[in-house]
């Protein structure tokens, strides 16, 4: 056999195991209905855009109207499929019925939307800790509360907290988002145990440092000021986040990934979990 022909025979035999592995990967998501807050960008928006590649339909949310046309047509684009939408503030109750109006039958719940807040803690006011308790913890036990109903009458759905490793590690410099994140995954083991014998399932994902929005942007304002990226990522490494095994960004399609599996049917057995997509930040091997 020539060279020619023996490169020809690797190729079509890799491409056989590539559809093989796409073949058995199917994550059977095309009948379900999901529902991502705070879509518009970062995770949020690559787990729209993992659950869409993946065959669900998917409602897409944001702050503004023009946010989430903006993402609608770029999921658009980049996966040839059409998203729901709907735009309101998930941290008030009114957006959360108005929501859920619009869209009664949810199969899959990814409470995503929250917000960051570096600030000494003794700077901290009391509507900063209500503000942020609002957003990040409120408008998943809302949506969960509202939602979870119909879930367990079908027998079947998927609740999902995106909470983070500051849940677990809480960081100094912003105490009060830390609490929200430990908040989330209580909730979501009190929701799984409440669930307890049903094929619905709770979850908590725990993200790392990711680079989202505010981390491009961050990174962004300090290259115009003549910073090297690479190296504000590595000083950042060192000081903040020291126990990463990765030393690096994840990108928000690395745990979107882990998201979209555990919406999906495949992942039946997990429940009441806090699942890790930290890089390793958090020392623990449990």
């Amino acid at each position: 056999m020539g060279e020619k022909t023996g490169r020809l025979s690797c190729v079509m035999i890799a491409a056989v195991m590539f559809c093989q592995l796409a073949w058995t990967m199917d994550l059977k998501l095309n009948d379900k209905l999901a529902l991502v807050t705070g879509s518009t960008a970062g995770i949020g928006y690559a787990c729209a855009r993992g659950l869409l590649k993946e065959g669900a339909q998917v409602i897409v949310n944001g702050r503004t109207q023009e946010g989430v046309d903006a993402a609608l047509a770029q999921l658009k684009k980049e996966t040839g499929r059409t998203a729901l939408g709907f735009a309101g503030d998930m941290s008030t109750p009114a957006a959360a019925n108005k929501l859920f109006a619009a869209y009664p039958n949810v199969d899959i719940l990814v409470n995503n939307v929250g917000a960051f807040q570096a600030k000494p803690f003794e700077e901290t006011t009391d509507e900063d800790w209500s503000g942020i308790f609002q957003l990040n913890v409120m408008s998943g036990v809302r949506l969960a509360r509202l939602y979870l109903p119909g879930m367990k009458a079908r027998n079947w759905g998927r609740v999902i907290f995106i909470s983070s490793e500051s849940g677990l590690q809480i960081p100094v410099e912003s105490i009060h988002y830390g609490m929200t994140k430990s908040a989330q995954i209580a909730v979501a083991r009190g929701l799984a145990e409440l669930m307890a014998g049903t094929n619905v399932t709770v979850n908590s994902v725990l993200p790392g440092p990711t680079r989202t929005r505010a981390a491009s942007a961050f990174i962004e304002r300090a290259v115009a000021q003549g910073q090297s990226a690479e190296a504000l990522e590595k000083k950042f490494f060192e000081e903040r986040r020291p126990t990463s095994l990765i030393k690096r960004f994840a990108d928000p399609d690395e745990v979107a990934s882990l998201v979209v599996y555990v919406a999906s049917p495949l992942s039946s057995a997990t429940t009441g979990a806090a699942l890790r997509v930290d890089g390793g930040v958090v020392k623990s091997a449990f």
